[in-house]
């Protein structure tokens, strides 16, 4: 959609703003909720990165014009009624200015301190089904960056005949529990394959988005 034509598209409200979701193309991740007006709407969809109303400055802000942490665009989707916008993008740093990747880093019900840009907690909040790929990929990376002792992720990292026999052997695993065992087996396996099969992309240089997209590729 032009630049024109999303204007008749979007209800912006009295103020002549209009809520924008930022979502991390990749993972999932709910990065920002901001504002944008007709303005930074058109120059949003023109340069391909996130531009922005700052309600506090009163101006348009390119998103990662001080901080470098740009926010290139995939993709711009808006409600059913016209009256939000879902941006999806893909971030080249944390999306927060408190350094964090996400500006929801906090649970309600968690321990954090609810203090204006206080910091997480360690383990809050915990990963939601759709976040746990993406937060073992990271984990992952980190392992082979860190190199931990004692880290079986190393260990595989360190040997990689091993890492493909381990597929072959999770795979194994989980099709024979699902042809005799419970449920619950399954979905153990599955987890098991899911893991060693991260631990493949990462050790090759590969994200697990990679074989996301080649799967949206074979529904077209």
């Amino acid at each position: 959609m032009s630049a024109t034509n999303a204007s008749a598209a979007i209800r912006f409200d009295e103020r002549g703003l209009v809520p924008c979701v930022i979502q991390d193309w990749r993972t999932g991740d709910v990065l920002t909720l901001a504002y944008m007006n007709d303005e930074a709407l058109g120059l949003t969809q023109r340069t391909g990165e996130v531009h922005l109303f700052s309600r506090s400055r009163d101006r348009i802000w390119h998103k990662g014009e001080s901080s470098g942490n740009v926010q290139r665009v995939r993709q711009i989707r808006y409600d059913c009624d016209g009256d939000t916008i879902l941006v999806l993008v893909e971030p080249t740093g944390p999306a927060c200015h408190t350094g964090q990747r996400s500006c929801f880093y906090r649970d309600l019900d968690g321990t954090a301190d609810p203090a204006r840009d206080a910091p997480p907690v360690e383990g809050e909040p915990e990963p939601a089904a759709h976040e746990a790929l993406a937060v073992l990929e990271r984990t992952l990376v980190d392992r082979r960056r860190t190199r931990p002792s004692g880290s079986y992720t190393v260990e595989l990292l360190d040997d990689p005949p091993r890492i493909g026999e381990k597929v072959r052997e999770e795979a194994d695993e989980a099709a024979r529990a699902a042809a005799s065992e419970p449920d619950a087996r399954v979905i153990e396996e599955a987890a098991d394959l899911l893991y060693h099969l991260e631990v493949l992309l990462v050790s090759r240089g590969l994200s697990i988005d990679a074989a996301l997209e080649a799967l949206n590729g074979r529904r077209r």
